[in-house]
């Protein structure tokens, strides 16, 4: 199985790392800290953070936009602000509906659109535009990119969006061209000559629908997701259903991240008892996810704020190999 969940790796170096778990597992620490750790081999490195508490501006000490902005040698960092890409996307989506529906429905359009940014779905679909947006700017601009993604439920949803998104953009070019058809054949009976003008809605559909499905193919080839749980219950649960639904989008799974293990310290009962459970958590993590590399990770003292401590994970991450 392992085997196997790497066996499209080989022709493709990979440049997407994902990182996944549940809300406050420490995805957005530990992908920075990766981020650190290939800008130091020399990689062009981009992390994205879709993270709305903006810890990733504070962990690099830079102050972050929806842009990327130069972090370090060989790092660039950028957060996404999911809601505003939602607002964007929908003003897109007007703007090419202006030169395409009659003026008459434009109002009732609006109503309409207002509604679509609040609608649940949006800010994802606004949010995996943005994602393939980015994967096109590597290898030019990036040899890699770190994605600080969000909450697992729905980052997976979003990736297995491509091929449904192919199919209905499909469904949509076929409608709009034999409206354009229909269209065409009115005005030359009515002896209307306008020039054929490229229908803007669809060209915007049909370079979405490319994009798309190019991503698609680089997530399968050239990506690895990396899980980030802690030895608990619930992250735990959480890990194998990722994976579970991670096998349908066959975007490999690489090493597990486990956080925040808690050393042993024999003069606390507190503590003694504490790691006792975590061991028998470790133990089950280590059994049901044997089939994967795991990377643990011990538990800083103090919450990791600020570059310095970042570089020291970074180190330690670069130690293990992973």
């Amino acid at each position: 199985m392992a085997g196997a969940q790497h066996a499209h790796h080989h022709h493709e170096p990979t440049r997407f790392y994902l990182f996944g778990g549940k809300g406050g597992v420490g995805k957005t620490t530990l992908a920075a800290a990766n981020a650190l750790r290939l800008a130091a081999t020399g990689q062009r490195t981009l992390l994205v953070s879709t993270d709305p508490a903006h810890s990733v501006s504070d962990l690099l000490e830079t102050r972050l936009t929806a842009e990327p902005t130069a972090a370090g040698d060989n790092l660039w960092a950028m957060e996404i602000d999911p809601e505003a890409d939602a607002k964007a996307y929908v003003e897109g989506i007007r703007e090419d509906a202006e030169s395409a529906v009659s003026k008459a429905v434009l109002p009732a359009l609006d109503r309409h659109l207002k509604l679509a940014v609040q609608a649940p779905g949006t800010a994802e679909s606004a949010l995996f535009d943005r994602f393939t947006q980015i994967m096109t700017w590597c290898p030019d601009q990036y040899d890699q990119v770190v994605f600080d993604t969000a909450p697992s439920g729905h980052t997976l949803r979003l990736l297995t969006l491509p091929s449904m998104l192919g199919a209905w953009v499909e469904g949509l070019q076929q409608q709009r061209a034999r409206v354009n058809k229909l269209q065409g054949m009115w005005r030359t009976m009515a002896g209307v000559s306008e020039p054929d003008r490229e229908d803007r809605v669809l060209a915007r559909l049909r370079q979405r629908s490319e994009r798309f499905a190019e991503a698609r193919k680089r997530l399968h080839a050239e990506s690895v997701f990396h899980p980030v749980l802690q030895a608990e219950r619930l992250p735990i649960e959480e890990t194998a259903r990722v994976i579970e639904q991670l096998r349908d989008t066959q975007i490999p799974v690489g090493a597990l991240y486990v956080n925040r293990l808690w050393p042993a310290d024999d003069a606390s009962a507190f503590v003694t008892e504490r790691v006792a459970q975590q061991n028998e958590y470790l133990t089950e993590i280590r059994e049901r996810f044997r089939d994967f590399e795991l990377v643990e990770v011990a538990q800083s003292a103090r919450d990791i704020v600020g570059r310095d401590q970042l570089n020291a994970l970074a180190a330690r991450l670069a130690d293990t190999g992973a």
